[in-house]
């Protein structure tokens, strides 16, 4: 399956193939790819009977800082703005909550696997299956590339953000990390 990821900021280097933007900015249907666009019913992680809009919502309610805990009016956000919490603004992150009610803290590497991977596998399965089907029917034509902010797949790599596209390709070639 000819599927790859590249930045959305240097497109070049694949000319023949068919370039798709699942950022924030892309087009329809793409754009809902994003893990800001708000499909409703995203459960969260270790929170039972709590849902999310999106699952940057989750990432970002779950999130503690210095001077700020877990901020539950994320999951509501239906804009995909206003979803980022930042250090300059709360301080220091020290980790993610385990659930909106959790006492544990849980390290960049953990939450990744134990809140952002479960949410973003769970909007793919249930709410995207049908565009990842579409997906790899255009993989069967040719090549696929799709954009994103960031190329880092590897869930260990904690220097770099997580690539949401990395994991679409990931999905798609049923190697789910």
């Amino acid at each position: 399956m000819p599927l790859s990821v590249a930045s959305r900021r240097s497109r070049a280097g694949h000319p023949d193939a068919l370039v798709l933007d699942v950022t924030s900015r892309g087009p329809e249907p793409w754009v809902r790819f994003s893990p800001f666009y708000p499909h409703g019913g995203i459960p969260v992680p270790m929170t039972p009977g709590v849902t999310s809009q999106s699952v940057e919502g989750i990432w970002q309610a779950l999130k503690v800082f210095e001077r700020a805990d877990v901020d539950r009016r994320k999951l509501d956000i239906t804009t995909m703005r206003d979803l980022k919490r930042t250090t300059r603004r709360f301080g220091r992150v020290l980790g993610h909550r385990a659930g909106l009610e959790g006492t544990e803290l849980l390290p960049y590497r953990e939450a990744r696997e134990r809140i952002y991977l479960p949410s973003y596998r769970w909007v793919l399965e249930h709410r995207l299956a049908a565009l990842v089907e579409e997906l790899r029917a255009l993989c069967r034509a040719g090549e696929v590339v799709l954009l994103d902010y960031t190329v880092n797949g590897d869930v260990a790599d904690e220097s770099r953000p997580l690539s949401h596209a990395a994991l679409i390709v990931q999905y798609a070639e049923h190697r789910w990390p």
